[in-house]
């Protein structure tokens, strides 16, 4: 029996009870942070025709803050009572989480019967940013399997399926948008059609059905613009927590955003025409992480989004193939506390900095590696021309 076998079979029974222990059992139990309760009281709301977006912000409370469209998506939950719609949802975000890990292993060519399907099952559930999904019982799995399978399709060139789940996740959430620019930049025009007119469309279906549409408008989108100092691990809201000047947040923001540009635009140059799929994957780590940083919000659990560029690891020319890569991902990642009794103010620095110094460590290993291998490239060519 080869190792690969072997190891396959330890891990898929250590898989299907770490992903029942995530799911019956922390994910049943909850915790204090609940994203589902404004969700299922938002569509009942909504179809009771009262107003949905009333909610009083200045409150650190989980707030409702999904459009009309995503109103109308998850509106059929509050036909059934609040708990067992929720125990639905966590059934159906496993699903969902499995089945992006099954397309996931198959983008990078492996089948579901390898040692690659376990492996990348195991990943996803022992990490931070998955259990808290299934604990908090928020929206980001079906966002992964959005992202997944926009990858996918884009790269089969079935270009207008390939906008349709990037357009599902936009109608809830529009974590994905900057992924528009991969289109964008490979010339898939047709993508758009479904990323932009899928939301559109559920827009066009849920403005006259809600009590209160221009109150998301006038006070979510607001909101949404705010960098709180609360559960938010952007630059911007970690600053505000730590109380750090508003002058260092914003040079540290354009530089992740300039060592972006300059990762984009030599993944772009280098790798596009000679492995699409490297590109694709790599590109979209960059562009979800530096927007996690950047902008205004950036949660802990958004990680998951970054699974693809991890997967990357198993192709030559990956830029994750170097250990402070790893280091960021662990940071980011991780389902371990650092808060410590014995040394409360070091640990509560530690727990609560984590997942912004794990999205900086990977930025920032991934630029080195892309820098470094432009430089060898300037240098051969200088080389070539004495």
């Amino acid at each position: 029996m080869d190792t690969a076998r072997i190891v396959s079979l330890a891990l898929w029974p250590i898989t299907v009870l770490m992903i029942i222990h995530r799911s019956l059992i922390l994910g049943v139990n909850g915790d204090r942070t609940d994203d589902f309760t404004p969700v299922y009281n938002a569509g009942l709301a909504f179809l009771r025709g009262q107003a949905v977006y009333g909610e009083n912000y200045n409150t650190v409370d989980p707030h409702y803050l999904y459009p009309p469209s995503g109103t109308l998506l998850m509106a059929p939950l509050a036909y059934i009572d609040p708990e067992r719609a929720r125990w639905l949802f966590i059934v159906v975000s496993v699903i969902a989480l499995i089945a992006a890990a099954y397309f996931l292993v198959k983008l990078f060519g492996f089948s579901a019967s390898s040692v690659a399907f376990p492996a990348v099952l195991f990943f996803f559930f022992c990490t931070e940013t998955v259990s808290h999904t299934l604990i908090f019982t928020n929206f980001n799995s079906f966002v992964l399997l959005g992202e997944v399978l926009f990858m996918t399709l884009a790269l089969k060139r079935k270009d207008l399926w390939a906008g349709v789940p990037l357009g599902i996740t936009f109608a809830v959430k529009p974590v994905l948008a900057v992924l528009l620019l991969l289109p964008l930049l490979s010339r898939q025009w047709k993508v758009f059609v479904g990323a932009v007119g899928v939301p559109l469309v559920l827009t066009a279906l849920a403005w006259p059905l809600t009590a209160d549409p221009m109150d998301f408008v006038k006070r979510t989108v607001p909101y949404l613009g705010e960098a709180r100092d609360y559960y938010n691990s952007s630059i911007a809201g970690n600053g505000a927590y730590f109380g750090v000047q508003p002058w260092l947040l914003y040079v540290l923001r354009i530089a992740f955003v300039l060592m972006a540009v300059f990762s984009l635009w030599f993944l772009y140059t280098q790798y596009r025409r000679t492995d699409e799929l490297l590109w694709m994957a790599t590109s979209s780590g960059v562009l979800l992480a530096t927007s996690f940083l950047v902008l205004s919000l950036g949660q802990g659990y958004y990680s998951m989004l970054l699974f693809p560029l991890l997967m990357t690891v198993v192709r030559p020319g990956s830029v994750m193939r170097n250990w402070p890569a790893w280091l960021g991902v662990a940071g980011c990642m991780t389902f371990d506390s650092f808060l410590s009794t014995r040394w409360a103010a070091f640990g509560r620095a530690i727990e609560y900095n984590k997942v912004t110094w794990g999205w900086s460590l990977l930025m920032i290993a991934v630029f080195c590696v892309l820098l470094f291998r432009w430089l060898d490239l300037r240098e051969q060519r200088a080389t070539v021309e004495a």
